[in-house]
């Protein structure tokens, strides 16, 4: 049976798309982008953002992304990802070290592995909250005059932004716009921002054609 890995690359070749154009359209590292074509599943964060970044990859390249996901998971195997844990950290021989005493070399230990784990929930914090998604022009309900209207907004700089599942370009600071083209009487335009890790944020926006 052909891998999902497998099966992306060969739908990125035939469209003729290259790594590193991947990577610019859906925010996954090259490196990341690569393990997936291989099946080198180790190489990656874990499963959870593995199908995330699957996701991603799947509907850049415009392919059923609930079937892909299936034969990721058929494919994936958890147990040979995450391996098996040493005899030690189920049955230690000793639950302490006789005449330990609580010092400050310990205490430093301590914290430092206390400001690890910090740094890694605020790392992968997209992992868990949906991205962060602000239209500021045009106002809800605003009634304009023209056909076509700019639509503007912010996100995280890193994350993926459609107008009407029209690609929106997204600068260094998170800002974004669009040219949505309107038509007479009630319109509704769709806003939705995709991290790396499948998180998504939408926003409904009303707008009002004047009749010409």
């Amino acid at each position: 049976m052909q891998r999902v890995g497998e099966r992306l690359q060969k739908e990125r070749v035939r469209k003729g798309y290259s790594l590193e154009e991947v990577a610019k359209a859906t925010k996954i590292r090259v490196p990341f982008l690569y393990a997936i074509e291989k099946g080198d599943y180790k190489s990656l964060p874990s499963s959870a953002y593995i199908q995330g970044f699957i996701r991603n990859y799947a509907e850049f390249l415009e392919l059923p992304v609930r079937e892909t996901l299936a034969i990721f998971k058929r494919e994936f195997d958890e147990r040979e990802y995450l391996g098996v844990l040493p005899k030690s950290f189920t049955k230690p021989e000793h639950s302490a070290l006789p005449g330990f005493r609580f010092g400050w070399p310990s205490l430093l230990i301590i914290l430092g592995l206390v400001f690890v784990i910090f740094y890694v929930i605020f790392q992968y914090r997209s992992a868990f909250i949906n991205p962060p998604l602000t239209i500021t022009s045009p106002e809800e309900n605003a009634l304009v005059s023209t056909q076509i209207i700019t639509v503007k907004g912010k996100t995280d700089p890193n994350d993926t932004v459609t107008i009407n599942d029209l690609p929106a370009f997204t600068d260094k600071d998170g800002n974004f716009k669009k040219d949505i083209t309107v038509f007479s009487g009630a319109n509704t335009i769709t806003v939705k921002t995709v991290n790396n890790f499948g998180r998504i944020s939408v926003d409904l926006l009303h707008i009002m054609l004047k009749s010409q």
